[in-house]
């Protein structure tokens, strides 16, 4: 079944008049490396598409060089500052406490392939239970059978090697549904395939200009927005597809094949609003 925007009915939340800040929800991301050119901005992106959503709260923690970088970026993104350049296992114990104070945790834009940032990977993804979007280099890092309550993101390539790690072999992406448990796949592609063990959902609204760099970390980031404000797994990774995709609908008839990650950020709202009628 292709998603349809009548979804944003059911996930877009209505505020009360004496709402308080953190009830929208609160998201933590966790980013970036030194070695990783682009990761403040990547970082950036996930974060700012968060926000976005509606979300009160997000704080991106990153290596100390990155975070200083991402405050630079913009000065909307609070970060909690790690003296490292790159996440090891040692680092895991502070980040696993950390969380405890958000709703949902974002993994992945920019952390990078090191031996131990993927420990450090596994021991995060493994010992959080609450809501996780998996996203980018993390998804190289785990095993899918030793996750749960989870929306992985990945492209092709990254899909391969998670099965890989997972030691699961299929020859259709709907038999997938029999190996995800409670977690949630979102297959990006020319038509995304959203796989939860219950149902198949499919998004083919977007376009190839979509290829360029960051917009799966802005999909990522729409994704841990709609989980932090109290929805399920599968309509928040379907509601993030059919929106990203949209919302890069409209910068193709606004800029050609020219748009750029970035050019989403400030677009959301305003497509969101639309598709919601608010």
């Amino acid at each position: 079944m292709y998603i349809k925007k009548d979804i944003f009915e059911k996930v877009v939340k209505i505020r009360k008049k004496d709402a308080r800040k953190g009830d929208s929800g609160k998201v933590l991301v966790v980013a970036g490396s030194k070695d990783y050119v682009g990761a403040a901005e990547l970082s950036a992106s996930a974060a700012l598409a968060v926000l976005r959503t509606g979300v009160d709260i997000v704080t991106v923690t990153a290596p100390e060089k990155v975070a200083w970088a991402i405050n630079s970026v913009n000065s909307d993104l609070i970060t909690k500052k790690i003296k490292c350049d790159y996440f090891e296992s040692k680092h895991a114990k502070e980040i696993i406490e950390l969380s405890r104070e958000f709703d949902v945790v974002l993994i992945g834009p920019g952390l990078g392939r090191e031996k131990e940032t993927f420990s450090f990977v596994k021991l995060l993804v493994e010992k959080i239970k609450k809501p996780k979007v998996i996203d980018a280099d993390a998804i190289k890092a785990v095993d899918m059978n030793k996750v749960v309550n989870s929306v992985f993101t990945p492209h092709r390539a990254e899909l391969i090697k998670l099965l890989k790690n997972s030691k699961i072999k299929i020859e259709r992406d709907e038999d997938l549904a029999g190996f995800v448990k409670n977690n949630i796949l979102l297959i990006k592609g020319k038509i995304d395939v959203i796989i939860s063990k219950k149902e198949i959902e499919y998004n083919n609204a977007g376009n190839a200009g979509m290829t360029v760099g960051g917009t799966g970390d802005v999909l990522a980031g729409l994704c841990a927005g709609f989980l932090a404000q109290g929805n399920n797994l599968i309509d928040s990774a379907c509601a993030a597809a059919y929106l990203n995709g949209v919302v890069g609908e409209k910068l193709l008839k606004k800029s050609g094949y020219g748009f750029i990650a970035s050019d989403f950020i400030d677009e959301i709202p305003v497509v969101l609003k639309r598709l919601r009628k608010i």
